[in-house]
Parts: C-alpha cells; structure tokens; sequence
C-alpha cells in the first residue's frame, strides 16, 4: 500500500468567466522514503494539488489517501490534527514564527503534537548547522539558515509525508543546492516520503521520481 495514493482528483475554481479547471483528474502514488518531484508551467496546478493533499483545501471530487485513510471527508480540526503529526509542509516564504528563537521554532511543530524529543531536535540543530544560533531570532538568520529552520521544523515531528513547495526558491542556486541536499538526506534519516514542487529540472532530476502537471493534468 502507497503511503501517499491520490486517485481521479479534480478542483475547479470560479471567475468571473466561469469555473476554471484546475486539476482534471489527477491520480499518483507515493511510497515511504520516496522523493518525487512535481514541475510545471506557473498556474498548472501544483500548489492547488499540495494544498488538497495536506488538507488546506478540499477536492471537488476524487480520493486522498495517507498511510490507509481517506482525508476527503475529515472534519476541519481532524486534518488540523493530521499536519501536526503526520504530514509536514515547507513553502517558499519560511513562515517562522518571529516572536520565537530558533530553538523555540525548531521544537514548535513538536510541541504542538505532543511529540518533543530533546535528542532529536539536537540532532537536528546540528545537522542544520544551527547549534550556535538557538538563541537568535528569525530576522537574524540568513535566507538559508531561515529555510534550514523551517525545514528541521518539519521534520521534528518525524512526519510520514514532507509536502515541500518551492523550498529553494528565494535562494540562490549554491544556498539552494545545499538545503536540497540537507532536506534529502533528513528525508532519507527518517524515513520520510517527500513531494517536492519546483520549477527547476535540475533539481526535479535529483529526487527519486518526476512527474509533470501540465493543465491540470500530469504527466
């Protein structure tokens, strides 16, 4: 069984000149410990498609399974449940928390879901390369530092699905280079399966599968 099984999904918005279609169905599949790659044209649909799977938005029709169980039909605090514990999300604004230090936003997401290991946040903080910098904020870290955080909060839960959007985006290609690989080889450490949209094939070609969303559809 697929850790991640998607099947038939469909959304469509509406504008002033009738429904647009965003995703027509839209089936794929992604197992435990595997990297996929989702690319496509601006607007084809990969952020929407994201969104579904973590349940910040809800088909129009179709299936989403994780780990076994449907989320379609989840209540609200149900799939708020969900992305404390088993579905992990990382954009390309890094949504930290500025009020907190690092230590604080790294051990947030774990502490939300009651699931707070000192040991492995350390380890974390250290294969972040952020030990030295738990007592700064948010505004006194680096772009890559920033998304090194959001990345390790993340995984602090040791999260089954890492639904990443653009993570390297406001990087430059070096600083950029280096979190993919830090992120894939966390992934790897815990087991994580990955579901990464970017807009570069090069990094596309760097994970373990590679799909292409063109018109709402993939390929």
């Amino acid at each position: 069984m697929p850790l991640l099984d998607v099947r038939h999904l469909q959304k469509a918005y509406p504008t002033g000149e009738g429904l647009l279609q965003v995703l027509q169905d839209v089936s794929l599949e992604l197992e435990e410990g595997v990297s996929l790659a989702l690319t496509g044209e601006s607007g084809s649909g990969k952020s929407t498609l994201l969104h579904l799977i973590a349940g910040l938005d809800r088909p129009d029709a179709g299936e989403i399974r994780i780990d076994g169980r449907s989320i379609v039909g989840l209540s609200d605090p149900d799939l708020a449940a969900l992305r404390r514990s088993s579905v992990a999300l990382v954009f390309q604004q890094y949504n930290l928390i500025p009020s907190l230090d690092v230590a604080s936003n790294l051990s947030f997401q774990s502490r939300l879901a009651c699931r707070t290991d000192p040991s492995w946040l350390a380890t974390l903080a250290s294969r972040l390369g952020l030990t030295e910098c738990l007592g700064r904020y948010p505004e006194q870290l680096s772009g890559g530092q920033q998304q090194r955080l959001a990345i390790g909060r993340a995984l602090a839960v040791r999260p089954k699905l890492l639904l990443a959007d653009e993570p390297t985006g406001n990087l430059d290609e070096a600083t950029g280079d280096a979190v993919l690989d830090l992120m894939l080889s966390l992934v790897a450490t815990t087991g994580t399966a990955l579901l990464m949209v970017t807009h570069s094939t090069r990094l596309a070609a760097r994970l373990d599968r590679h799909l292409h969303l063109h018109a709402g559809r993939l390929t």
